[in-house]
């Protein structure tokens, strides 16, 4: 049986006219090769055959297929890669937010290149042995102030600049991190929506596919995330493909950011320590994700404690960074509140110590005229007992000259010795003598105040130290990942070169084979039944 007169053309038409369509589309991959997010494309077809079964079909019938149908044209991507990128990056987006913090702490504590609070000690132990070997002269006893003075400045300072590093993160978190976060959960959202849109029309939105991924990659380095596909039924015998996204806490906790097109959000409260993070997910349940929670002790009362379940992104190290206090309030983190809390508890021991120093004044007979609590050398600008980087400042009376450092309580010559200097001594001794620096009970450093904020700086420096060692492992490995993806995902110019030749050649054989049954059906037509002319 002569087979369809037009249907070997047709088979080679449809060959032309998907080779002719593949190369549209690597053409388009070229095209894009420097596109940011841009994910590779491809042709999808699959062999057309429209021809029915025959309960007669003898075996010398050979059923032989119609040529290529044209499917559609998807992108290549790897859903495993997606999601191990994502979480790669949520864990560099933690290490990148301590890292960022570090930063700005080093320009308080780091000493290195400067003259600071080591150089102020050094500088106060050098006046007050001038005091010593010049006993009874006011203008050293002035000097000493001096210094004493240059010293708080020091602290103040430093205080000040821990501040106006809380403040300025605490501002920053709420109007740019978390203002940004819900406005990627926004725009996802609605780019589902004019996806689906698309689809329904029968355009699958590649491009807008590719801003999606974009920002998912994004929304992934704030927090960790999972993302689920599904299909949407829309119409009789129709669907479309949805995308669902979850934010998966430390508990093991599934919470719906995204669904279609509707969206969660976030909201914080950055007036207070800690500073709490809430998440309203898109089916309108509310959770906090950090901040205090109230626990019940075992004697039945009950107290703040912190309580945070993100478990790894920028958030997550900023919170980190502006709640956490390391051993100081028992978490896993020395965040901005260790240096604020090591630094205060320097000056609080060195204040109530040299005050305390300032010892009693006797007359001749060992009547104490004065105690230490009259001749306080530091007091609190803020009427606290303790005394803080902040609050510290030189005692009203020793400022105005109504008294200054108590040289000695010795009597000489039936009136308290003027020349005898065993209390300066003593306080000499003190800024090289041991003494134990704790906050809520807990000893971070035992040895002198000079030795004390050393070590503050040291802490400082090995936490960043790990901090970038930590990152740049991580950054190696997003790396690769990010490698790997692009293997499947991004436009290699080789790999798109050989493909232009693979459907040219693919194009001049369906070309040619248009032009071989052209030939055959010449024959036919015009060669067939013309014996005997």
């Amino acid at each position: 049986m002569i087979r369809s007169t037009f249907a070997g053309f047709t088979t080679a038409q449809l060959g032309m006219a998907a080779s002719q369509r593949a190369l549209d589309v690597t053409g388009q991959n070229i095209a894009n090769i420097n596109t940011p997010g841009y994910t590779r494309q491809r042709l999808d077809i699959t062999s057309l055959n429209t021809q029915k079964g025959d309960f007669y079909n003898a075996n010398s019938v050979i059923r032989v297929g119609f040529g290529v149908e044209m499917t559609g044209v998807s992108q290549l991507r790897d859903p495993f890669l997606d999601a191990q990128y994502r979480s790669q990056i949520s864990k560099l987006g933690t290490t990148d937010a301590h890292v960022a913090g570090f930063e700005q702490l080093a320009t308080i504590f780091d000493e290195s290149t400067m003259d600071g609070v080591r150089d102020a000690f050094r500088s106060l132990s050098s006046a007050l042995s001038t005091l010593s070997t010049q006993a009874g002269n006011k203008e050293n006893d002035t000097a000493v102030r001096s210094n004493m003075q240059i010293l708080l400045n020091l602290f103040h300072d430093n205080a000040v600049r821990l501040q106006d590093i809380r403040e300025d993160m605490q501002t920053g978190f709420k109007s740019t991190d978390v203002s940004d976060l819900n406005g990627i959960l926004k725009n996802i959202a609605e780019l589902n929506t004019s996806i689906k849109n698309s689809q329904v029309l029968g355009n699958p939105a590649l491009e807008l596919q590719d801003q999606r991924n974009t920002l998912l990659d994004e929304l992934g380095s704030y927090l960790p995330i999972s993302v689920k596909y599904r299909d949407q039924k829309v119409g009789p015998g129709q669907t479309v493909e949805v995308l669902d996204v979850f934010f998966l806490d430390s508990e093991g906790g599934k919470h719906t950011l995204i669904s279609d097109g509707r969206y969660g959000s976030f909201d914080t409260d950055v007036t207070d320590i800690p500073v709490t993070l809430s998440l309203t997910d898109a089916d309108g349940n509310m959770k906090q994700l950090a901040g205090n929670k109230t626990v019940t002790n075992p004697d039945g009362t009950t107290s703040e404690v912190y309580s945070e379940i993100l478990g790894s992104g920028t958030i997550k190290g900023t919170l980190d960074f502006l709640n956490k206090s390391g051993d100081f309030d028992n978490t896993d983190f020395k965040g901005l509140g260790y240096y604020e809390k090591a630094l205060n508890s320097l000056v609080d021991t060195f204040a109530k110590a040299f005050n305390a120093a300032n010892v009693s004044i006797t007359d001749k007979d060992g009547n104490v005229l004065q105690t230490p609590e009259d001749r306080p050398l530091f007091e609190t600008s803020d009427g606290s007992t303790d005394f803080t980087a902040l609050n510290i400042k030189i005692s009203d009376k020793w400022l105005d000259g109504t008294y200054g450092i108590t040289l000695s309580n010795k009597v000489i010559g039936g009136e308290v010795g003027s020349t005898a200097d065993e209390n300066v001594v003593n306080m000499i001794k003190m800024l090289d003598k041991s003494f134990e620096f704790e906050v809520n009970n807990v000893k971070f450093y035992t040895g002198s105040f000079h030795d004390c904020f050393a070590n503050i700086e040291n802490t400082l420096g090995l936490d960043a130290k790990s901090g970038n060692t930590l990152l740049t492992n991580q950054i190696s490995v997003l790396n690769q990942t990010s490698n790997s993806r692009d293997g499947v995902s991004g436009v290699q110019l080789d790999e798109e070169g050989m493909n232009l030749l693979h459907y040219n050649q693919s194009y001049n054989a369906a070309a040619r084979l248009m032009t071989t049954l052209d030939e055959a059906l010449d024959k036919l037509i015009n060669g067939t039944g013309i014996v005997g002319r």
